[in-house]
This record gives C-alpha cells, structure tokens and sequence, in this order.
C-alpha cells in the first residue's frame, strides 16, 4: 500500500466515532431517545440536579435548546423541575425514579456496544487508547495557523 492509499490517523479516527455514535444511537432507539436527550439524562444523572443554564454548559447548547431538551424529558416523566433553593429565580432539572431506571438500562445497553467496538483490543491496547484519549482530551485545541 502506497501511502497516497493509507489511511491517515484523522480518517481512522472518525471512522471509529462514526461507528460509536451509530451504536450509541442504536443503543438508544428501543427507548426512543435521541442522542441529545440521552447525553442530557446521562449529565443529569451524574451531576444530581442541576440548573438549566449548567445544564446547558454541558451539553455545549444554547439556552433555549436546553429548554426544550428538558421540556421533552420532563414531558416523558424522565425529569423533574424544581426551584433552585438557593436562588429562587433559577430552575434546576433531576432524574425522576423512571429517568434513573432509563439511565441504568441505557449504561447497560452503551457498555454493551462500546464492548463490541473495543471488544477486539487487548488489556494493554484499550489502557494505551484510554491514556491516549485523555490527554488529548486534556490538550488545548489548536487550529491550522494558529500558535
């Protein structure tokens, strides 16, 4: 193979996202949860109640799309709002019994795909990947033609 014909780490790299977010989305279809609503429910439930707009810093979304996440899930009894004690302007949104039993079953179902996917790496393969993604994570993003 030449390598005008390989591969290059970023086409590898977003090969492997695409196939993680179909099984994500796939792992969500059997409750009828879109992508966005599954993220939102998954920070609700590892953050316990939180306002609208923290909720919203999270998932990287303008205010109004937070609303409406929420409006949505709350709609579905999957959360609940309730005044923010300390502040009684603000709104905060938590997992309802249903929302906690839905979180639990979709961590079931997304262990279960990222399994199929990192299934094929071996102990010190997926802790390399792990320590990999991590620090890229950590790393400040650069853009092309800048510093």
């Amino acid at each position: 193979m030449t390598a005008e014909n390989e591969e290059t780490l970023a086409e590898a790299f977003w090969a492997v996202a695409r196939q993680l977010r179909r099984g994500s989305r796939d792992a969500l279809a059997p409750w009828g949860i879109s992508p966005s609503h599954g993220r939102a429910l998954m920070v609700i439930a590892r953050l316990g109640p939180i306002r609208l707009s923290a909720l919203s810093d999270h998932l990287r979304i303008a205010a109004r799309s937070t609303t409406e996440v929420a409006d949505a899930l709350e709609e579905r009894g999957l959360v609940r709002r309730l005044p923010d004690p300390t502040d009684r302007r603000a709104t905060l949104v938590e997992l309802t019994d249903a929302g906690r039993e839905l979180v639990h079953a979709m961590h079931a179902s997304r262990s279960a795909e990222a399994e199929a996917v990192f299934g094929a790496l071996g102990e010190k393969d997926r802790a390399a990947l792990a320590r990999i993604l991590a620090a890229l994570r950590a790393a400040p993003a650069t853009r092309p033609g800048e510093g």
